[in-house]
């Protein structure tokens, strides 16, 4: 009977340890310098609603993704400019 509760106990505790979800890692804000700079990158105009914000991020994100072949770097500027675009967004209405 103590074999089964061990064997029970090992089981459970891989799978909550399995099971947990990895935290996001935080975007650096420092990759991105201004509301400009972030407009530049997403390819969007100063006008532009939370909508064509998180369109843009997606289209540009298609291509410089790593798993695509692009870089950690591009991908990151890339989140840090729709976090930017998106929280300025966010504060003015």
């Amino acid at each position: 009977m103590m074999k089964w509760l061990l064997v029970l106990a090992i089981v459970y505790g891989a799978w909550v340890f399995l099971r947990r979800k990895r935290k996001r890692a935080a975007v650096d804000a420092r990759l991105v310098r201004d509301a400009a700079e972030a407009r530049n990158i997403l390819g969007v105009s100063a006008h532009d609603d939370a909508d064509a914000i998180r369109a843009a991020h997606r289209r540009i994100l298609a291509d410089v993704h790593p798993d695509r072949g692009g870089s950690t770097e591009l991908a990151g500027r890339a989140n840090a400019a729709r976090d930017l675009l998106l929280s300025l967004r966010q504060g003015t209405t």
